[in-house]
Formats: structure tokens, C-alpha cells, sequence
């Protein structure tokens, strides 16, 4: 295999980017000492990225020119492992027993040695009663030599994977919670408070398994999405058999074939087949879409001077990790295995951890002050009363260590981060790719919303909006005969409303002696009469416009509908109007929008005024900007931004990159579709469903209350010790089992968020 990085050159004083697989850092504290130890190393602390839930630390490019073995070095010296990181092995759980299992082991002997040891001690003081003392439930101070050993057992076990830790951080003097653990068990064995040591040592090696536990819970959570693609693909080779091979293997155009049920290996388009696929996994949909062949379709692009219907020429595109239905589908492949949609949307959750939410900052920046200080604290407790109003020594250093105890940030620190971790995996889930825990919390906080028109309030293709018979005719007579004179075109309109009559149950058949008139219309014979269907402009050159025919039209183009003309020598027999169709769950899903707060919502369009202010009214946005380019909509978005403070900029992540950028949080629609609009954005929608825009304001509400929940609970509970504290009635164990289980339900409620997330509409 070939290095990450490629050697530097000679001479050049910056380095390429490394990863390193950090063994043992699982929580902010540990990124804190990481950051402190090799910043200075690689030119400050911003060149460095983590990845909490793949325990991956990276040394961006262009950091200050340093080796992998000094990187490894300085790592080994704050008591963690740095080895290099391979990405087949990167989600993979460690092969070695002891990396797998060796904290529930250290901890379950911990746990074992001190209730053998308390069994023991309650044995040769004849009862229970007789072994506790009476300073904080405390074990009396003549233990017996044997419970010593025991007792002494469980402290080591308990202890012995923070020690390293806890060593590195005295002599850099920086105390973090591994030096206040160690420092709390020590000074209860000078003491003689036995018990007290092995139960302290034992819940704090429980709280460590727990916040180790509920990363790998998180952490698995998102490897989950690596199981959706299957291990091999079914290859099509020349000869026509089928060989199943690693998706690696497969390149880009080849062919491979999925039977009915399998999963889809890789990225590709159709190429043989029809099938219903179940695309729910990636985008979140919930109704499976159909899939065939290569065919046309068709899309309104706007620009300043209204709509231009245009012809693409479309694939059906099928994406890894979905699932088919009954038929059996032969698909090109269009990209590597290591960059289908899947693949890329496991990476960028896997980086998400790196761009840390507002509340995990705060967290981490109230923990560098409140461990020092309480520290601080506990030592003022350990001197003052003793030195100035001659109190007991050994009582005040016991309340010390039970305030050392106390300072353990361990319920503080994880809370923030499993539930962010959480949150990320359940919005992948649902379909809303979220590029970072900064984002996670931004919704939350929106007042306004800019939405680009068409593609994303409306459908972006053509349709009929309206049928038009004059001169004796009906409806049903004027779409048989255009639907039979289109019939032979393959315009997007005409395809529009060959699609509509059919709808509609009209029953036709393709006109005789078909003629394009090239930039105007066309001809055809219909039961033995020659007709015509055209543009307004092609109407007024044959003479046939009238003024009642006139006056409609121009309502009808004011109104941003496009027109086709159909009639014959004698007369004008109707027109049918058409637009791009607004999204059936546009305007409930601003609706619900506002249900959740958001106090403004605008759309922005390159369309004309006429088209724009249709559009509006059906949807329901409070105002409307037309005719705009690019720069006019970074305009509107900066006025939103100054005027509503927090806005979002909804758009595909292509033409609206600009005013995403500039809004406070970029949104983008049609990502399945479109590889810039997942690079673009801070949040892609993966189906092309507004109804997900309401659902992510109350997820992130939802997460941001989660995480407001914990911090006020764990703080919460250690004042509550601190005042207990000081009234003398704390103990060391019930000191580490408060913090202990604050860990245990902090965990447990941010882990809510992986459950009752999916999607129930706007």
C-alpha cells in the first residue's frame, strides 16, 4: 500500500497533510491535550483536525515541516497512541484484544477487587457496621492487610489507563481530570481511607467505559451506513457471463447487473432494465422511484428575460447502498467506489465531528477554567481552616479530595459531543447531510429564509397549467388534435402536453405529413385537414390573431405562462398554456416553516416579474425579488442577513453558491443530483423535498435543548456536591458515583437524538 503522503520535497519547510489513529482519545479533554502538546510542534493549534468518533487527528497541509515519528512521539508523551491512518481499516474496530477489551477488563477487575475487598474487611471486623467509619461512610483506618492488598488491586486496575495521562499533566502542570483522580484516589490511601480509594478508582474507571462506550455507540451508529453498500458488485464482462468482484474493481463504465431485492454496489446510470428503487437510505424518500432506460426530459431555466424551455438528455441515476425492487437492471457505472454519493456522504459525516458546534467550544473553554480553579478550591479548603481556625487536618483534606472528586469535568465534557455526534447520525439518516456540528446548531436559530425558485420551489419542468378551446371546440377535441400533432416532437413542451393529455385519458394518434417550422412551429395533417401549432409570434405573422385572442395571451405571458397556438386555415381553435409547476409540498412546507418560527420567507429568481409574483402567490413567500443574477441575489441576502441576523440561502449549490455563501447557514436542494451542491453547501438535502427544511429546524432545536439539558444538569449536580461539601455531608464514593451517574444519563439523553428522528413530513 502507498503512503498517505508523499514525501516533501527538498528544501519546501511546509508538509503535506497526515492522519493519525489516536488510540485513547475519546472526549474533548483528550483533544484539549493534544492540542496544547503539538500545536507549538505544527505552527498552532489551528493546523490541527479532530475526529472524535474515529478517534483521527489530522495535521492540516502546510503546517510546519515535522516527521510522522516526532508527530508519534509527542502524542506517546500525553499517555495516548498515534499510529498512521489507513483508510480500509479506519471504521474497523482494533484487532487486538487488549485495545478492544482492556478498559472493561481493568474496570471489572477494579469492581471485583474492591467488594472482595469490602467483603473481606466486613468479614474481620465481625459485620459491616463495624468496618465503616464515620467520615463520610469511610472505612475505619485499621484495615486489615489482606483488604489492603484487594483494595490495593482495584485501585491499580482502576487507575492504570489514566496514569500516563495523569503524569503528563502534572509535570506540564495542567491539571485535567485524570491528575484530579489520581490525586483524590492518593490522598485517600494516605488517609487510610481504603474503601474510599478502590470505589473511587472503580467509578471513575466506570465513567471512562461509559463515555468510551457511547462514542463507539455514535461511532457505530454511522458505520451502519457502510453496511448499506454490499461487499461485491455483479460485473458484466464482454463475453456477456457475470463475475461478482469487489466494487474496487469495478471502473468507471463498466457494466454490472443488480437482480431483484440486491443492493445497488455503485453509482450508475441505467442502461437495461425498468425497476423500482427504494431509494429511502440515502435520500430519505419513503415512496421508491422508478428507474429505467436513457430518456429525454425536460426543464424551465430561467434568466432575465423569462423562461427558456430546454431539452436534456437524462439518465436514470442509480446510487450505492439503495436498494431494487422486483426487476432486474443492467447499470453503467459513474464513479469509483471510493467517491459514489455513499461514500462521500460517510466521509463528510466522519469530518463533521471536526467542525465543532458553538456548545462544544463553550464546553471546552469552561472546563480549561473549572478544573484549574476548582483545584484552586480544593487546596483553600485543604489549608484555610486548619491554618486560620484550627480546624482537623484530616477532615479538611478529606472534604479537599471530595472536591477533587467533584471537579471531574466528566459528565460536562461528553455531553456536548455524543449528542452532537448523534444528532449528525440521525439527520444522515433521514436524508440531510449535515457538514459539521457548527451547522447542527444553526437552524435552530433561523429568522429568515431566502428560496431559489425554480428547482427548488418549483419543480423545474414544464407542465399544463391551463386549456384554452375557442371557436366551438372543447377541451378534449383541442388536446387529441395538439397531442396528435406534437406527438412526433421531441420539444419539451410538446412532450409536456403529449404527457398531459394522456394523463388525462385522451386518446390519440400521431398526426399525418409532421413538419417542423424551424424557431416557429409546425404542420401536420389531422383526419385528412391540414393544422398548425405555434408561438404567439408565429400566430401574428399567419394574420389569425384576433383582439379577444391577443388580449388573452398577453394575460396569459404577463402571467409567466408560456403558450402554444393551435389552429387551421379557417380559424384559431384554441391555445394551452404552460409553466414550471410549483412543488406540491412547497407552500405547506412554508407553512410549517413558519409554524416553527421563522418569521420571513423570500424567494429569490432570475425569472421575470410576472412569473415570479404567480409563483408567490401560490406558494405563499412574504416577498419576492426578480430578474436577478447572481450578484443581485448576494445583495438581497446580505440586506436579509443585516436586517434578520441568522438567515439561510436555499438553493441547488450550483447557480446559488454566491448567496449561500454569504447567508448564515447554505442549504442546498437536488443534492443526490449534483456533486458541487454537497461540496457547496453546509447542509444538502439529499431528495428534493422541502417538507426536510421544517424537520431540520426542530431536529436542531431539538439537539440544541438536549445539550442545554446536560450542561445545566451536570453543573447542577456539582454544585449541589460542592454546598454538600462544605456542610460535611459528601464522601468520596458518593461523590464519584454522582458524577458517574450524571455521565450515565447525560449519555444516555443526548443518545435520544439517534432515535424518533425519521422524517414525518412538514
Amino acid at each position: 500500500m502507498q503512503p498517505n503522503n508523499p514525501p516533501t520535497e527538498p528544501g519546501n519547510p511546509a508538509i503535506p497533510k497526515m492522519d493519525f489513529k489516536i488510540q485513547g482519545m475519546d472526549c474533548a479533554e483528550e483533544v484539549a491535550v493534544l492540542k496544547r502538546e503539538l500545536g507549538p510542534l505544527v505552527g498552532g493549534e489551528e493546523k490541527l483536525a479532530f475526529d472524535i468518533l474515529n478517534r483521527k487527528m489530522t495535521v492540516a497541509p502546510g503546517a510546519t515541516s515535522i516527521s510522522r515519528e516526532v508527530v508519534v512521539e509527542a502524542v506517546g508523551r500525553t499517555g495516548m497512541r498515534a499510529e498512521e491512518w489507513r483508510d480500509e481499516t479506519a471504521a474497523a474496530e482494533p484487532d487486538e484484544f487488549w485495545q478492544r477489551r482492556g478498559r472493561t477488563v481493568l474496570t471489572a477487575v477494579s469492581g471485583l477487587f474492591t467488594a472482595a475487598g469490602f467483603g473481606l474487611h466486613a468479614w474481620l471486623a465481625d459485620g459491616i457496621a463495624a468496618a465503616l467509619g464515620s467520615e463520610g461512610m469511610g472505612i475505619s483506618h485499621g484495615v486489615p492487610l489482606a483488604a489492603r492488598i484487594l483494595y490495593g488491586v482495584a485501585v491499580i486496575a482502576g487507575v492504570w489507563q489514566i496514569l500516563p495521562k495523569a503524569w503528563f499533566a502534572a509535570r506540564r502542570l495542567r491539571p485535567d481530570m485524570n491528575l484530579l483522580m489520581t490525586v483524590a484516589v492518593a490522598g485517600a490511601i494516605g488517609i487510610g481511607e481504603w474503601f474510599e480509594a478502590a470505589t473511587v478508582a472503580f467509578l471513575f474507571a466506570v465513567s471512562l467505559t461509559l463515555e468510551s462506550w457511547s462514542v463507539g455507540r455514535a461511532r457505530r451508529a454511522v458505520a451502519k451506513l457502510m453496511d448499506l453498500a454490499p461487499p461485491t458488485a455483479r460485473l458484466k464482462r464482454a463475453d456477456g457471463t457475470e463475475q461478482d468482484v469487489h466494487p474496487d474493481e469495478v471502473s468507471v463504465g463498466a457494466v454490472f447487473v443488480v437482480r431483484p431485492g440486491e443492493r445497488i454496489a455503485l453509482d450508475g446510470r441505467v442502461v437495461a432494465g425498468t425497476s423500482e428503487v427504494n431509494q429511502a437510505p440515502i435520500t430519505g424518500e419513503s415512496v421508491p422511484v422508478l428507474k429505467g432506460v436513457e430518456r429525454n426530459s425536460f426543464r424551465f431555466e430561467e434568466g432575465r428575460n423569462g423562461m427558456n424551455s430546454v431539452l436534456h438528455h437524462t439518465d436514470d441515476q442509480v446510487f450505492a447502498g439503495t436498494i431494487n425492487g422486483d426487476g432486474a437492471l443492467q447499470i453503467e457505472c459513474t464513479k469509483p467506489a471510493t467517491d459514489t454519493t455513499l461514500a462521500r456522504i460517510i466521509r463528510m459525516v466522519g469530518e463533521a465531528q471536526s467542525r465543532r458546534a458553538p456548545s462544544e467550544q463553550w464546553v471546552e473553554k469552561f472546563a480549561r477554567v473549572y478544573t484549574p480553579a476548582v483545584m484552586g478550591l480544593a487546596l483553600a479548603v485543604l489549608l484555610i481552616p486548619p491554618l486560620a481556625f484550627g480546624g482537623e487536618w484530616q477532615t479538611w483534606l478529606y472534604r479537599s479530595l471530595v472536591l477533587l472528586v467533584i471537579a471531574c469535568p466528566c459528565a460536562l465534557v461528553i455531553s456536548t459531543p455524543v449528542s452532537i455526534v448523534a444528532a449528525l447520525a440521525a439527520a444522515a439518516r433521514n436524508g440531510v447531510l449535515v457538514k459539521g456540528g457548527m451547522y447542527i446548531e444553526a437552524p435552530a436559530h433561523l429568522k429568515a429564509i431566502a428560496l431559489d425558485k425554480t428547482g427548488t420551489l418549483t419543480e423545474g419542468n414544464p407542465a399544463v397549467v391551463e386549456v384554452v378551446p375557442m371557436s366551438g371546440h372543447d377541451e378534449r377535441e383541442l388536446l387529441e388534435r395538439v397531442a396528435a400533432l406534437e406527438s412526433r416532437s421531441d420539444h419539451p413542451l410538446a412532450q409536456a402536453i403529449v404527457s398531459f393529455a394522456k394523463q388525462r385519458g385522451v386518446a390519440f394518434s400521431p398526426a399525418d405529413d409532421f413538419q417542423i417550422i424551424q424557431g416557429k412551429g409546425a404542420t401536420a395533417r389531422f383526419d385528412g385537414k391540414m393544422y398548425w401549432l405555434g408561438s404567439h409570434r408565429y400566430l401574428e405573422e399567419r394574420g389569425q390573431e384576433t383582439a379577444d385572442v391577443h388580449e388573452r395571451l398577453e394575460a396569459l405571458s404577463r402571467a409567466g405562462r408560456t403558450v402554444v397556438v393551435i389552429g387551421k386555415d379557417e380559424h384559431v381553435c384554441g391555445f394551452i398554456a404552460l409553466a414550471d409547476a410549483v412543488r406540491p409540498a412547497a407552500r405547506p412546507s412554508l407553512e410549517a416553516l413558519r409554524g416553527a418560527g421563522i418569521e420571513h420567507l423570500v424567494m429569490l429568481t432570475g425569472d421575470n416579474r410576472g412569473t415570479a409574483d404567480t409563483i408567490a402567490r401560490e406558494t405563499g413567500v412574504d416577498e419576492v425579488h426578480a430578474e436577478l443574477l447572481p450578484a443581485d441575489k448576494v445583495t438581497v441576502v446580505e440586506s436579509l442577513v443585516a436586517k434578520f441576523g441568522s438567515v439561510a440561502m436555499v438553493g441547488d449549490g450550483v447557480n446559488d453558491a454566491p448567496a449561500m455563501a454569504r447567508a448564515t447557514l447554505g442549504i442546498a436542494m437536488s443534492a443526490v443530483g449534483s456533486d458541487a451542491a454537497i461540496e457547496t453547501a453546509d447542509i444538502a438535502l439529499m431528495s428534493d423535498d422541502l417538507s426536510k427544511l421544517p424537520w431540520l429546524i426542530q431536529h436542531s432545536r431539538r439537539t440544541l435543548a438536549i445539550i442545554r439539558q446536560n450542561i445545566a444538569f451536570s453543573l447542577f449536580v456539582k454544585a449541589l456536591f460542592v454546598v454538600l461539601t462544605f456542610a460535611g455531608f459528601a464522601s468520596l464514593w458518593a461523590a464519584i458515583a454522582a458524577d458517574t451517574g450524571a455521565s450515565l444519563l447525560v449519555i444516555f439523553n443526548g443518545l435520544r437524538l439517534l432515535h424518533g428522528a425519521a422524517h414525518r413530513g412538514g
